[in-house]
């Protein structure tokens, strides 16, 4: 069990996901390691759940700093940086078209390069009509997919989109993960129209 826990954690893209994990299967072995009499086995597993620990903590008590700042919809590095993870876009947001957003109307696009400690995180992109905003991208780097981007949008940071004159924010998405985490950013689920999803601010 140990072996097979350590093996997942091995497979986790957030470093937080595979120190948790790594945590679990290392006390496994460990107390394995005592229970059989193999003290090799049992210090050096503990050795690690002591350095896991030591490194979750300095995860969770460092301090992040976020930035969402406004760009056009042909900006050039958000066009490069779509073009960059377009494969893995595809995943999440399998109707995404860029040109789309950019041939309907350039002053409804409303789109966002999102920071993380000065280094660019992730993208938002959306179409605005009166008081709504229709998300058509909302995608993080693997790195950074541990809500905080999301937190930082959708409840840190909401002044930015209300002095966009935004009060209502609509995503549509058949992805059983994507659907999760717009519940966790305080979405509500439409009953009448399949896989839209609706946060008021």
């Amino acid at each position: 069990m140990g072996s097979v826990i350590v093996a997942v954690s091995l497979t986790m893209g957030s470093i937080k996901k595979l120190r948790w994990y790594n945590l679990i299967g290392a006390m496994v072995f460990s107390f394995y390691g005592f229970a059989i009499g193999a003290l090799p086995v049992g210090l050096l597993n503990l050795f690690i759940v002591l350095v896991d620990i030591y490194y979750l903590y300095k995860i969770y008590s460092y301090k992040e700093a976020f930035k969402a700042i406004i760009v056009e919809a042909n900006d050039p590095y958000l066009e490069y940086f779509i073009d960059f993870y377009q494969h893995e876009i595809k995943d999440f947001f399998p109707l995404f078209d860029k040109s789309a957003l950019k041939n309907d109307n350039v002053s409804n696009t409303f789109a966002l390069l999102l920071l993380r400690n000065a280094g660019v995180a992730g993208v938002f992109m959306g179409i605005k009509r009166d008081q709504t905003l229709t998300v058509h991208l909302d995608f993080v780097t693997v790195e950074f997919r541990d809500l905080k981007p999301g937190d930082f949008i959708y409840k840190k940071n909401i002044a930015l989109l209300k002095d966009q004159d935004i009060h209502q924010i609509r995503c549509n998405t058949e992805n059983k993960i994507h659907q999760k985490y717009l519940l966790k950013m305080g979405f509500e689920k439409q009953v009448k129209h399949k896989g839209e999803f609706v946060k008021k601010i």
